[in-house]
């Protein structure tokens, strides 16, 4: 079974929507986590990895290790060929 992808992300956040946009043209599923900017639950993500802006993407659970970053580094290892291996 593959682990989960979780994406923490905005109503109002653009990247987040072609995030989301593109992983499900790539037939992934994915755990969103809705936040609003200046939230305690986005200060409690921002604490774990150190990033301050959505949407932010893991292979699995939230913590810095599963981190992958934004939709920048997501379509960078899609088009390199990363992705599935990432997150593996």
């Amino acid at each position: 079974m593959r682990d989960m992808i979780r994406i923490v992300s905005s109503d109002t956040c653009p990247y987040c929507s072609a995030a989301k946009q593109l992983l499900d043209s790539l037939g992934y599923e994915y755990i969103e986590k809705k936040v609003e900017m200046r939230s305690p639950e986005l200060a409690e993500i921002i604490k774990i990895t150190g990033q301050t802006t959505v949407p932010q993407i893991f292979s699995w659970e939230i913590s810095r290790e599963n981190l992958i970053w934004g939709y920048t580094e997501l379509v960078y290892l899609q088009n390199n060929g990363k992705l599935e291996e990432t997150l593996k």
